[in-house]
């Protein structure tokens, strides 16, 4: 591929991170049928099908962890079916075993969700992640600007200097930077979707549900540790 052609394909995909809001919309709409139910237990065997319910990535992608499996949970504050994938997706990284390492990793967008989410990454006060989804999705709080953001974490206890250090941040800005490479490196066209071992990604809207996903995550962790015992052989 000529050099041209590499810095359209990369401009045709930052274009289309800049319209994800409408991805969410279309691609989530995708994952409905389940996406409320919770899982008992651990997800079922998918039987997933390479180009159908997930895909491999031509590049592999930046690593965060060389000894654990990195699996990656891509989001949007304001993304409905982030919202309603978030209680399984909490329950189905709570069982992960010790040799996975997951994180969730918020997408830029035309907002400033995504530098709220990592000031309180930064400040330690993930605890209010579900508080900040039901704002946006339960009570329709406007949080699209850095007043409203300020106001609203001024109510929930949270040290208004502290925080604001942290949004404004060089650390902060470079964790943005972080996630927009790792939506890049992994294709991302929509959300949720989630990122295994940067080799593969996965989505409901692939899979066909909320549950389906997370199954099908399971099985690429479990091809990853295969390929790892292999390759120590």
């Amino acid at each position: 591929m000529s050099d041209q052609a590499i810095a359209n394909t990369s401009d045709s995909r930052r274009r289309m991170l800049a319209k994800m809001p409408a991805f969410c919309s279309v691609l989530g709409g995708l994952a409905l049928p389940g996406a409320g139910l919770m899982m008992s237990g651990p997800a079922a065997a998918a039987n997933a099908r390479e180009g159908a319910d997930y895909r491999v990535l031509q590049t592999q992608a930046p690593l965060e962890s060389t000894d654990r499996i990195d699996v990656l949970g891509f989001f949007w504050f304001g993304c409905p079916h982030c919202f309603t994938l978030e209680p399984a997706l909490k329950a189905w990284a709570a069982r992960l075993p010790a040799d996975v390492a997951f994180r969730k990793v918020h997408v830029p967008w035309r907002d400033q969700l995504q530098q709220l989410y990592y000031s309180l990454e930064a400040i330690n006060k993930l605890a209010l992640l579900d508080k900040v989804f039901e704002a946006i999705h339960k009570d329709k709080v406007s949080l699209q600007t850095s007043q409203q953001i300020a106001e609203w974490i001024a109510r929930q206890g949270v040290d208004a200097k502290s925080f604001q250090d942290a949004f404004d941040s060089f650390g902060v800005r470079t964790r943005m930077k972080r996630a927009a490479q790792l939506a890049e490196a992994y294709r991302l066209e929509g959300v949720p979707a989630i990122g295994v071992a940067g080799k593969y990604l996965t989505a409901p809207s692939m899979a066909g549900s909320n549950q389906q996903a997370l199954a099908v995550a399971d099985e690429l962790l479990a091809i990853e540790r295969r390929n790892r015992r292999s390759a120590k052989s």
